[in-house]
């Protein structure tokens, strides 16, 4: 059990990390150069070189293309029209389409935003050469936007992801296993012997979180070492605060566990109960993968009564903000009242159950 335990996270933390991802790149995409000049074939070059375009094969009309669709063979299909060269030449609008497959809503908007992009930039490249040709000088005031995105500068989905999975992780792996252990003692008659012993009911939970407790926080000082190692996201933050957070959501997490074994009439019932109360809240209600502002209201406030929801924002802070108490102290505070509340509550269940 301890080697599955210390094992297990990290291998869940490979696979999730390296499964999911948001980053979209080599989209397949499929040609139809109904016009075939060097202008047509420059037009393709440029959108085929972006890297998130890949060019899977050529098509030649809108049945062929549907077919590419359907057999799921391309997502984005680049059908530039007869007379795209002439117009070019003779300076009028060129006619050229990029046709999205919407079933796979994020490559569809990066689709439309980078065929958007890409044709502004061959737009002014043309419009340039005309002028070079004529010795006409068309240089003129204008906006350069430069966008610079701070935390994360190459939006790697693993610096957003890996801080988040972390503590859906830990959270699984601590539920699950305290989840059947009050449960265990019961249906092996072993309970009783413990409560006619002198043993107070609050050192009986306490017995019970501290291995797991010990186990979990070296799970996450594991979790952190691979995640740095392998998946390189930086740790910009305080380690301390890291560190005491780790161990208080850990409590909290093991806390829950108590509550449902104390709670559960059987073992079955309890790995089923610690499944969909760690997993399920773990991964939607914790802003692990989505803004907790894009869920409806009432689900924004169940989020307020798991411990996920506090520790993601410590986790993201420290790692890629570089946050420090003064800022995250408030999730910090929560996590304490509720390692307390819950450990005050599994020993009061535990107490009326016996």
């Amino acid at each position: 059990m301890i080697l599955a335990v210390a094992v297990m996270p990290m291998l869940q933390l490979l696979l999730f990390a390296y499964a999911i991802g948001f980053d979209v790149r080599n989209v397949p995409t499929v040609i139809d150069d109904a016009d075939n000049t060097t202008e047509s074939r420059a037009y393709i070059d440029a959108a085929t070189q972006t890297g998130f375009f890949q060019l899977v094969g050529r098509v030649n009309g809108q049945a062929e293309i549907d077919r590419a669709f359907n057999e799921g063979r391309a997502r984005v299909a680049i059908v530039v029209k007869p007379g795209f060269g002439t117009a070019l030449a003779q300076n009028r609008p060129a006619e050229a389409a990029v046709l999205v497959d919407g079933s796979e809503p994020n490559s569809a908007e990066l689709g439309r935003t980078y065929a958007m992009a890409l044709n502004n930039v061959f737009g002014k490249r043309v419009l340039a050469t005309w002028a070079a040709n004529r010795g006409t000088n068309l240089n003129m005031g204008t906006l350069e936007p430069r966008v610079r995105a701070w935390y994360n500068p190459e939006r790697s989905s693993a610096d957003f992801l890996v801080p988040g999975l972390m503590v859906v992780i830990i959270m699984i792996v601590t539920v699950q296993q305290t989840a059947v252990t009050l449960v265990r003692e019961r249906e092996s008659g072993t309970l009783e012997q413990i409560m006619v012993s002198p043993i107070r009911r609050i050192e009986l939970i306490l017995g019970k979180v501290a291995p797991w407790a010990l186990l979990g926080f070296v799970d996450t000082a594991a979790i952190t070492a691979v995640s740095i190692a392998v998946f390189h996201v930086p740790l910009r933050g305080d380690i301390v605060l890291l560190a005491a957070a780790t161990f208080l959501f850990v409590l909290c997490s093991l806390s829950i566990g108590l509550v449902i074994s104390a709670a559960a009439p059987s073992i079955e019932s309890a790995n089923m109960v610690a499944l969909l109360i760690s997993f399920l809240p773990g991964f939607m209600l914790s802003g692990m993968a989505y803004r907790l502002a894009s869920i409806p209201w009432f689900l924004q406030v169940i989020s307020y009564a798991f411990p996920g929801r506090y520790m993601v924002e410590i986790s993201r802070g420290v790692f890629l903000r570089g946050a420090g108490w003064s800022i995250l102290w408030p999730q910090v505070a929560s996590l304490a009242a509720y390692a307390v509340v819950g450990l005050l509550l599994a020993t009061a269940l535990n107490r009326k159950r016996t």
